[in-house]
């Protein structure tokens, strides 16, 4: 387990704040706030990993903080440490604008311990306030209950929003300085895979790399790319890639010789997709120094249609196995890869992977199917969560096979799982569960092999998608549900009506009977947009943080209200969580531009 970009992932911060009255209130208080410290730094490296799979690595201030000079030794040292969130914890009354972390960027939280001894609720309040005014947006951490003096533990309540910020705003640091890199650009006029550099740059702090696509037809024909790999590829593809049937009309059919000169450009193609996201030392060492060096990106897309599947084969099976969590060289990270460069899925599928931990499924958000509608096409009726409707997720390329549903979790359901608790049997298992047909020749006249295999499996997931709004900005799209595995015969039927070679997930959101979420046909009906980014787990409320730090208003959730959490200040700006929601955004600006 390592992290393959450049630069030293983030640490959080752990700030303990203090009374500074010396000769008697200080030193009452030293141990119990220092313990809280550590209490909540312990919390937080045995729960919280990388998606690369490295543990998260706290700093403590090296002394309690009582008044400015303090908080300026503790920023020193935060930077010196490479912090990319601060947690403030106390459980006293200490002086709020002095103690404060004022560093913009920073994604920020104060903890004030719920006691009676000493006014630590009091102090979390005038904190609070005084970030709010110097425009410094923090999240309150405040338990519910009381607890004695000397109960140094961290209340479940506590926990749950500690561990919220930490993942979320370690997104927020990740992100930031690397690079998305566009593989050719405009998709079919997909407005998505319009590259938007100033949203890049201004919400998210990350540089947009722009490559044409000619840059892989180079290294195939210059040979950049390392060999031993490559026949190290095609034997483990023709191991554990299994062909599946020829959907193409007879004219549109190819022989064998055709095949396997597709299945070695395709297995190229992910190899050097792959160096150029994150380089390739094997290179540098054969001279080829500056495209061994790779352009640090966190994420990616590659146009493919239609420039380059008229002519050369297509991408699917570099971004389906790229965006699983192995390949020839085993079970490792999954990366990010939008299929047709949508950039905006892309970076949804990026903030699932490192939210989850887990590797993420591109589709279309492709059809709506109602019982009625099922019942006339198959003569079956829908049955558990399916019984109200389902959503066909399908595409052709960027779904990871970890979405066959064949990983089980520690209580032995179907699951995705962080690549280090994945085992071989459940890799093959996921291979073994997925075919690879040629590719339709009326969509991708060049040919290429597509992904073929349905999510067999009740999963909880996520669904969302960021959309750019004229005269807005950013906004994100959440719908929490499940996979829904629907009988064989029901779903043969719906499947051959659109694309039989691509992968299928069967989808069913929560529904509120409200709004958007009124029935699952309410649901495709407010999507916006052709693509939609899903995450193993219920991953909204994650989102919504996460969203909140980068100034990105929720447009659309079905998040139970108690589990929303976002920076106090949110507060004064209405009741309605999702009306304050918008305003604030639009009141602080992105976090790394001009508003």
């Amino acid at each position: 387990m390592a992290n393959r970009l450049i630069g030293d992932l983030p640490k959080v911060g752990i700030r303990p704040v203090i009374d500074g009255r010396e000769r008697g209130v200080r030193e009452s208080q030293e141990e119990q706030i220092m313990t809280l410290a550590k209490e909540a730094a312990k919390l937080i490296e045995e729960n919280v990993r990388f998606a690369s799979g490295e543990k998260v690595e706290c700093v403590i201030a090296d002394t309690t903080i009582g008044g400015v000079a303090e908080a300026a030794m503790c920023a020193d040292k935060f930077s010196r440490e490479g912090v990319g969130a601060s947690l403030t914890v106390t459980s006293c009354w200490c002086y709020g604008t002095e103690v404060m972390d004022s560093d913009p960027l920073i994604p920020k939280a104060v903890w004030g311990f719920n006691g009676t001894e000493r006014p630590g609720a009091v102090y979390l309040a005038a904190a609070l306030a005084g970030y709010t005014q110097r425009g410094l947006p923090t999240f309150g951490i405040y338990g519910r209950d009381v607890q004695d003096a000397d109960d140094l533990t961290v209340p479940e309540d506590v926990a749950e929003k500690i561990l919220r910020f930490v993942n979320s705003a370690l997104v927020v640091a990740q992100i930031k300085g690397k690079s998305y890199l566009s593989v050719g650009y405009s998709s079919m006029g997909i407005v998505g895979s319009m590259v938007d550099a100033g949203f890049f740059h201004n919400y998210l702090g990350m540089r947009t790399e722009f490559v044409d696509s000619t840059e892989i037809l180079r290294r195939i024909e210059e040979e950049i790319y390392d060999k031993d790999e490559l026949n190290k590829a095609l034997e483990w593809t023709k191991k554990y890639c299994k062909e599946g049937k020829d959907y193409n009309k007879p004219h549109n059919q190819k022989d064998d010789s055709r095949k396997q000169y597709e299945w070695k450009t395709v297995i190229k193609i992910t190899l050097i997709l792959r160096d150029m996201m994150i380089g390739n030392k094997g290179l540098i060492d054969k001279g080829f120094r500056e495209e061994g060096l790779g352009r640090n990106a966190i994420a990616a897309g590659f146009q493919g249609q239609r420039q380059w599947t008229d002519f050369l084969p297509n991408g699917d099976f570099s971004e389906a196995i790229l965006n699983s969590s192995f390949d020839w060289n085993g079970i490792r990270e999954a990366f990010v890869l939008a299929t047709e460069n949508d950039s905006l899925n892309g970076v949804s599928m990026l903030f699932g992977h490192l939210l989850s931990n887990s590797s993420q499924m591109f589709s279309d958000v492709r059809t709506y199917w109602s019982p009625e509608a099922v019942k006339r096409v198959t003569g079956k009726d829908l049955t558990g969560k399916a019984a109200d409707g389902i959503i066909h997720l399908l595409n052709s390329g960027s779904t990871t096979l970890d979405a066959t549903a064949q990983q089980r979790n520690s209580k032995g359901e179907p699951a995705m799982k962080p690549f280090w608790e994945i085992t071989k049997d459940e890799m093959h298992k996921c291979l073994e569960n997925t075919l690879w047909p040629q590719a339709d020749r009326e969509y991708f006249r060049g040919g290429g092999f597509s992904s073929q295999f349905k999510t067999s499996a009740e999963m909880p997931v996520t669904m969302f998608r960021i959309n750019l709004v004229e005269g807005v900005g950013p906004v994100i799209q959440i719908a929490e549900g499940w996979t829904v595995d629907i009988p064989e015969d029901i779903h043969t039927v719906l499947d051959e009506r659109t694309n039989p070679t691509w992968p299928t997930t069967w989808f069913v959101p929560k529904v509120t009977g409200e709004g958007a979420f009124k029935d699952v046909y309410s649901v495709m009906a407010n999507w916006g947009a052709n693509h939609g980014a899903i995450s193993y787990g219920h991953i909204g409320a994650d989102l919504i943080t996460l969203s909140s730090m980068l100034r990105i208003p929720v447009s659309m959730h079905n998040i139970d209200s108690e589990k929303i959490f976002r920076p106090s200040a949110w507060a004064s700006f209405g009741e309605d969580k999702e009306g304050s929601d918008y305003r604030a955004c639009a009141n602080y600006g992105p976090l790394y531009g001009i508003k």
